[in-house]
């Protein structure tokens, strides 16, 4: 969320950037936030004054006690205070909690270099790699071909566990073991610490992390009490638990960029129908992800990202799949990130370009909202986060770029050493 005097002190520019998202039904809040703030100022001396007269009463009564002289009047007078004291701690409550209402719906302020647009169609393309060769044959979809080599089971785990999810079989399961350890290896060769996170998130930390009021739906909801207080979720992504490691810390800036690599799996309800192959691997309910994530110092956020970014690039690079970039407009990018960039696979069966990893710079969103500072404690920390490989939908880049005549998938070199053969579905 927004810093309240980050708004106070930038209160055009955040209206500025609303417009930029077309988010004008928010505009009021900006104001309404900023005077809030000043009324909470307000409220807060009245209650230390409240506290002020207690104590000074109290003393006065002691003092009267001690000379024998008629206290009455005097106790009379601080039996009033508590309940004064209590009304204004409970508009001060109601006030507070006006204000972070607002601070959580208020996106973040996007780079000057976002574009505008209405929907991920005019993202716009940075670059592109990589020779698009087409197919001298007919390719199979993905999930037929794996059903017939005994490689998946989408039918069977339809009927135990829903449409949206599969069973992996066989060699398919050592590719994306091996997918993961090359990720893996990668990250830990340039700083990054392992981590394998928690795959369930109470609500409070995940409202700091995240749009929940957005992304509650496409979540899986577990209930353990009577309030939605008390509901925990699965994970929708690595980035959402690592970031709350750190609610509440001061971090050394000596140590500053903190490096992570998550590994774990990843739950959402969305699947959709996006694309022509609904059956597979490629949108599911449940799937793994190796995940960047960064905590470091505001100035160093910009480099940092297109670190992160290189990254990505490289592993995809070296599995020799074609890919493109584009940074995403205003239109698709969400409230958390202040700029993000997609690269998209090609998929040659499917003619296109699809999404395989989301690369944002959060600058302090997350971390106003979790509390997360550093050096004196009085700046916050900026957050960024990358994927590095999603098994599922790298896998099904794997099965249209590496497809043979027949049937078989060839093993992209750098995979070989961890999958332990050429070719896969002999």
């Amino acid at each position: 969320m927004l810093d309240i005097r980050f708004v106070r002190d930038n209160r055009q520019l955040v209206k500025k950037d609303l417009e930029k998202r077309n988010d004008r039904e928010k505009l009021p809040w900006v104001d309404e936030a900023v005077e809030k703030h000043e009324e909470l100022t307000g409220i807060k001396a009245e209650i230390d004054k409240l506290r002020h007269s207690r104590n000074l009463i109290s003393q006065e009564i002691n003092r009267l006690q001690k000379q024998k002289k008629d206290i009455s009047s005097k106790v009379k007078e601080v039996k009033e205070l508590p309940g004064k004291i209590a009304a204004a701690e409970e508009k001060f409550q109601k006030v507070e909690d006006r204000i972070k209402f607002i601070l959580r719906r208020l996106p973040n302020v996007l780079h000057e270099s976002v574009p505008v647009g209405k929907d991920d169609t005019e993202n716009n393309e940075v670059k592109r790699w990589g020779a698009i060769k087409k197919p001298s044959f007919q390719l199979k979809p993905h999930g037929e071909l794996l059903e017939q080599l005994g490689l998946a089971d989408f039918e069977k785990a339809a009927e135990i566990s829903g449409t949206g999810f599969h069973f992996l079989k066989g060699d398919l399961v050592k590719l994306e073991l091996a997918l993961i350890n090359f990720a893996v290896s990668a990250m830990e060769k340039k700083g990054f610490t392992l981590v394998e996170p928690p795959l369930m998130l109470r609500r409070e930390p995940y409202e700091g992390v995240t749009d929940l009021a957005a992304f509650e739906s496409v979540m899986y909801r577990i209930d353990e009490g009577k309030n939605e207080n008390e509901s925990s979720y699965l994970i929708a992504t690595s980035e959402h638990p690592i970031a709350a490691m750190m609610t509440g810390a001061v971090l050394d800036e000596k140590r500053l960029p903190l490096k992570f690599c998550g590994i774990s799996n990843c739950f959402r309800r969305e699947i959709g129908s996006h694309g022509i192959d609904t059956r597979g691997l490629f949108r599911v309910h449940q799937f793994s992800k190796v995940e960047q994530f960064v905590f470091c110092r505001p100035e160093d956020s910009w480099k940092i990202h297109e670190e992160l970014l290189k990254n990505s690039e490289e592993l995809l690079q070296q599995l020799k799949i074609p890919y493109r970039v584009v940074n995403v407009c205003t239109g698709d990018i969400g409230a958390v990130a202040a700029k993000k960039y997609d690269i998209e696979a090609w998929f040659p069966r499917q003619n296109n370009y699809r999404e395989v990893v989301s690369c944002s710079n959060c600058t302090a969103y997350q971390s106003t909202a979790l509390n997360i500072r550093f050096g004196n404690g009085k700046a916050y920390v900026h957050t960024l986060n990358s994927t590095a490989i999603a098994t599922g939908r790298t896998m099904v880049a794997i099965i249209e770029n590496y497809q043979n005549q027949d049937g078989t998938i060839t093993v992209p070199d750098v995979l070989v050493p961890y999958v332990g053969k050429k070719v896969i579905g002999k």
